[in-house]
């Protein structure tokens, strides 16, 4: 039996999306496809423009059986923080066989020679990593003068690791590297991405970016954004912001962020997670020098500080999530498996997951603790709760901005259970 995974944030899903899934169908054959797809916060540091559970409807109608929610302490965090938990979740159901993702390179031989590299971390790489760094750059631009010059030291084409500059690429990296440090069996295929660019902010016709359509939503110029989304899509959108419950945007919470750092003094930042080489100190005077979230952003903004870094540290924050927590996450990985959707056919392998899982499955997450108390898999049970918290924490929050008033209860996921799709026959 094949099972195919996708790791994916769906936001919105748009034709390009489908693209790969469909490719990714294709390529494997599988008998049953499992997504685990970022909650209500993704991994740049925006909120998702419409929530998970809408989000993980849509990814079921468009062919996958099952829709597992990337806990927000990896969904929020770097590329391989955010691969680590991905791979985690898909390879704790104990069925996944075959992972699928989108690759401007394609090339899987090279991505797998790099990731074989990051985990056996050579002394020459470390030495040229600690150079790199040494030299003022960011942690992905040190890594890539490293790779370039250890290719070159082993007489390889230092060439080739300037593909490691595209998004795809260098989160397919992390993936393998991912299974690598966990023993996964795993098997890892490469789909050739198509279309615009993840970060180009240009219409480009069927197969616009995620970035472009989430501007054409802000400019509600709706017709091009039907043009850019399959069908069913185009209609779970409309449906969620018809009923007030999107789109949500990053500008939306400006205010309160702002407003929030500005209560805060260095001390504070100091204990939360990625805050170093000075950005408590930029994130405390910024926040008392600009008058919106954007200025904010650009004030922080430096050489080694990238926007996404900054948004990241900035739901972090506000969440409270401090150093250890992920620290501990990351060694330790996910300890429970989150159901969001599942189709008819989703719940056949839904039940052999039960029997092959290496975490506890929570479905209900009324019944989260019970999982817990019954579970005899090796989990550590105080960070389970404090992953769960987080992703109730997140989804508190996140439904505040809501533009329905009405909408914006608490709770949610408490009283919203995963979406069950029934397959017609």
């Amino acid at each position: 039996m094949k099972v195919l995974g996708v790791v994916v944030e769906y936001n919105p899903f748009h034709n390009g999306h489908l693209y790969h899934l469909t490719s990714a169908r294709e390529l494997v054959k599988p008998d049953y496809t499992i997504a685990v797809m970022s909650g209500n916060f993704c991994q740049r540091g925006e909120p998702a423009v419409i929530d998970k559970f809408a989000r993980a409807e849509i990814a079921l109608r468009m062919g996958v059986d099952v829709v597992l929610e990337l806990p927000v302490v990896f969904a929020t965090q770097d590329a391989g923080g955010f691969a680590f938990g991905a791979v985690c979740v898909l390879d704790a159901t104990g069925v996944v066989t075959d992972v699928v993702f989108g690759s401007e390179s394609n090339d899987i031989e090279f991505l797998q020679r790099v990731a074989r590299i990051l985990y056996e971390q050579p002394d020459e790489y470390q030495k040229f990593l600690h150079e790199e760094l040494k030299k003022g750059y960011s942690f992905p631009n040190a890594r890539k003068y490293a790779l370039m010059r250890y290719f070159s030291m082993k007489g390889w084409n230092e060439e080739e690791v300037l593909k490691l500059e595209k998004s795809n690429d260098i989160l397919g990296v992390e993936y393998i590297h991912s299974a690598l440090k966990i023993g996964s069996n795993i098997r890892f295929h490469t789909i050739k991405r198509v279309g615009a660019e993840e970060k180009d902010t240009s219409f480009r016709g069927r197969f616009s970016s995620a970035t472009a359509i989430r501007n054409l939503m802000r400019e509600k110029r709706w017709e091009e954004v039907r043009d850019s989304l399959p069908e069913d899509s185009f209609e779970i959108l409309m449906r969620e912001i018809n009923e007030g419950r999107g789109p949500v945007f990053l500008e939306n919470m400006g205010d309160f962020l702002l407003s929030f750092f500005r209560l805060k003094n260095m001390d504070f930042f100091e204990k939360i997670h990625g805050f170093s080489e000075g950005l408590e100190k930029r994130f405390h005077v910024c926040a008392r020098q600009t008058g919106s979230y954007r200025d904010f952003l650009e004030c922080v903004k430096a050489k080694r500080f990238t926007f996404s870094r900054i948004r990241r540290l900035a739901l972090f924050s506000v969440f409270e999530v401090n150093k250890e927590f992920v620290e501990k996450s990351n060694t330790k990985g996910p300890q429970y498996i989150r159901i969001l959707g599942f189709t008819e056919k989703g719940r056949e392998i839904l039940s052999l997951m039960r029997k092959k899982a290496k975490l506890p499955i929570v479905t209900n997450m009324s019944l989260y603790r019970k999982v817990l108390e019954k579970t005899d898999l090796p989990v550590d049970k105080q960070l389970f709760l404090e992953q769960i918290d987080l992703d109730v924490k997140a989804t508190n929050f996140y439904s505040m901005f809501f533009p329905s008033v009405e909408q914006r209860c608490g709770e949610r996921d408490f009283s919203i259970h995963p979406i069950f799709l029934r397959t017609e026959m």
